[in-house]
């Protein structure tokens, strides 16, 4: 049976062990399905609810049996009724992005944000970022303007389209070379920030030794990552340079070096944060419904995660 798996550079585990062969030498059938390909479908606004194609296409013929994603879409998953487990996260990745207006602009505090234009990835972390730093000062999702910038989100900033921008790298490199700016919030401290990954129920339960090569695979590829970021790099830029994008290799290996690798259980520190969020989201208007985060754990899956987490420090040391 062939098993699917998503992709995209957002993920960069998943994006780099696309590109090792390394899956391939322990399932026999394997298809990579890159999720820019995937229709998207109507977009809500930032003003109706989260974009869902993430989890959708989990429960598609076209889609995938395992993603790997940022904070938000699987509890943008459960909102939709959507039968999600949990596989694992990374260790916080609290150094890949943070809040920031341009130095000048007359906002040096998340309090000033009030009315003003805010650039957000809508559906990804940064959605869930800006309600986590905008809840700290009494505001919610109406005191704001949350603009939904994708791919343009540093040339809108450099611009002056949008006020303020939940960065990350290596865009926010590219920027800070060009202008000044003013953190309003560090990531650190707001919020853990952890890549994730997750599966359909049917699959974690009917296809144990599949995910379990999946798993395998990533943390394989994971400690390569670690181990030589420039190696890594280069695929993503040969992918932006393939799109028509600019990229550097020097800017990729940065943002690399410091992020973390390697798959972890998840955890009760986690899934309290994955809960406030959920609760902020639902509160704010960007969720059909309230969801328990926990309806998404299986033990037996963090089972496996920790046992290919342990081999992989073994073979290290």
């Amino acid at each position: 049976m062939t098993t699917r798996v998503g992709f995209f550079p957002h993920n960069n585990s998943l994006f780099v062990l696309r590109h090792r062969n390394l899956l391939e030498q322990k399932l026999d059938d394997v298809t990579w399905v890159d999720l820019r390909e995937l229709p998207s479908g109507p977009k809500p606004g930032v003003r109706e609810g989260l974009p869902t194609v993430h989890a959708d296409h989990l429960f598609t013929e076209e889609g995938y049996d395992v993603i790997g994603t940022g904070f938000t879409p699987p509890i943008t998953g459960l909102g939709q009724g959507h039968d999600l487990v949990y596989i694992g996260i990374s260790q916080p990745r609290v150094e890949n992005g943070r809040l920031v207006a341009k130095a000048g602009s007359g906002i040096s505090t998340v309090a000033d944000l009030r009315g003003k234009k805010i650039g957000i990835g809508h559906g990804s972390w940064q959605t869930t970022l800006l309600l986590f730093a905008l809840e700290q000062v009494g505001l919610g999702w109406d005191d704001v303007e949350p603009v939904d910038v994708g791919g343009d989100a540093a040339d809108l900033f450099l611009a002056g389209a949008i006020d303020a921008w939940t960065g990350s790298y290596p865009e926010l490199s590219r920027v800070e070379q060009e202008t000044e700016v003013t953190t309003l919030v560090e990531t650190d401290g707001l919020f853990s920030h952890p890549s994730l990954w997750f599966t359909r129920r049917d699959f974690a339960v009917e296809r144990t030794d599949e995910l379990a090569a999946v798993i395998d695979a990533l943390q394989e590829s994971d400690a390569r990552i670690v181990a030589d970021p420039r190696e890594a790099a280069e695929f993503f830029v040969a992918d932006a340079q393939a799109h028509g994008q600019p990229a550097s290799v020097e800017a990729w290996e940065h943002a690399l070096a410091h992020r973390p690798f390697g798959l972890n259980p998840v955890d009760d520190t986690f899934l309290d944060e994955q809960q406030h969020a959920a609760d902020l989201l639902f509160a704010n208007g960007l969720l059909p419904k309230a969801v328990d985060v926990r309806t998404a754990v299986l033990p037996e899956v963090s089972a496996l995660v920790e046992k290919s987490r342990s081999a992989v420090a073994q073979s290290a040391g």
